[in-house]
């Protein structure tokens, strides 16, 4: 995994951390940082799916069309997006030149995956490129007054994964063994590793910083991985 964007937070507990870089315009990427806002994508007879309506502008001949949940499979991946609430829509922009993305002046990061499988906030994905699947999993019960869904958005596979951050750049927290993590799920944007994730809905931080309303829960993580949140709840 290779994180590729611009100033970037990473907490460690150990010197195993993610590589960050910065160096964007690396020979062979399709997805570059234009600036910490905008996600520029090179096409040449290829293909990206994005968050519908986040192209702000594009160069050469390029043909966009609805790539639906996911660009998953029709009905069933329709049928998944009304059953856990996860609202992921993409549209593919496919052809020669080069597209430029961003979304209420977000900022923005791009990630590497390298065969491995991403658990991301659906919210939060921009830009797909590469051999990179969606799909929904169980993410476990969080509660029925919450409003947060069951299911969890993945990115599987090879390629590159441009991520929307509100508040500032995403922070990276390294989970090892030794030392768990417990977010705020409206801090979450993403999780990679061998983790398992869990709920604490006993979090009376919430009621000391005036949050108690409604059902208090957060998301912990153990195993070894890394969690990254964004500055700004959502």
């Amino acid at each position: 995994m290779r994180v590729v964007c611009g100033p970037t937070i990473i907490v460690s507990h150990t010197p195993e951390s993610p590589v960050v870089r910065r160096d964007n315009e690396e020979a062979g990427m399709q997805l570059v940082q234009r600036s910490k806002r905008v996600i520029e994508a090179r096409l040449q007879n290829t293909s990206v799916r994005a968050l519908s309506g986040s192209m702000v502008a594009y160069e050469g001949q390029v043909t966009f069309k609805s790539a639906g949940f996911g660009g998953g499979a029709g009905v069933v991946a329709g049928l998944k997006q009304r059953a856990t609430g996860e609202a992921l829509s993409l549209m593919e922009c496919a052809g020669n030149g080069v597209v430029y993305f961003a979304h209420d002046a977000a900022e923005t990061t791009i990630i590497e995956l390298a065969g491995e499988t991403m658990q991301v906030e659906s919210q939060q994905l921009m830009v797909l490129n590469g051999n990179l699947t969606t799909n929904v999993t169980f993410a476990g019960l969080r509660g029925a007054s919450s409003g947060q869904g069951l299911f969890t958005t993945t990115v599987t596979g090879h390629g590159q994964i441009a991520l929307l951050s509100r508040g500032g750049p995403l922070i990276h927290l390294e989970v090892s063994p030794q030392f768990p993590l417990v977010v705020d799920p409206d801090a979450f944007v993403c999780a990679r590793g061998q983790l398992n994730q869990s709920f604490v809905t006993d979090v009376s931080w919430r009621t000391v910083m005036g949050q108690g309303s409604g059902e208090a829960f957060s998301l912990r993580w153990d195993g070894t991985g890394v969690v990254s949140i964004q500055p700004a709840e959502r």
